[in-house]
């Protein structure tokens, strides 16, 4: 299974659903680092130094971080989506298909917002 870093936006009860599926999630909250408005850059460095993929809504900023350099241990976008079991399904069936994230962008959209997975 995957090793996780969540970033500060993403939703707890996805992180929990995630960790049910048999992932290794760290949250940032968990890190001491909450609520120290951290720069993208910063939490993908942090990241990938823990060999961890981010695991984020902040999709704009991280795209553009992987488009810039793909030196990192995996970036998952995300869309909000309020059924938090069904988003933690998304995510954990995406990250499975992948297999190894290092370098790699998977984006995981809410069913219906125009894009599969």
């Amino acid at each position: 299974m995957a090793a996780i870093y969540s970033n500060e936006n993403f939703p707890l009860p996805v992180v929990q659903g995630l960790r049910e599926l048999g992932h290794d999630v760290l949250t940032i909250q968990e890190t001491g680092r909450a609520g120290e408005a951290v720069p993208d850059t910063e939490v993908l460095l942090y990241a990938s130094g823990l060999n961890r993929a981010v695991l984020t809504i902040n999709r704009r900023d991280f795209i553009r971080l992987h488009l810039a350099s793909n030196d990192h241990a995996g970036i998952i976008v995300c869309t909000f989506d309020p059924n938090f079991a069904a988003q933690a399904e998304r995510v954990h069936q995406a990250i499975t298909q992948v297999g190894d994230l290092r370098g790699k962008l998977v984006r995981v959209n809410r069913l219906g917002s125009g894009a599969g997975n």
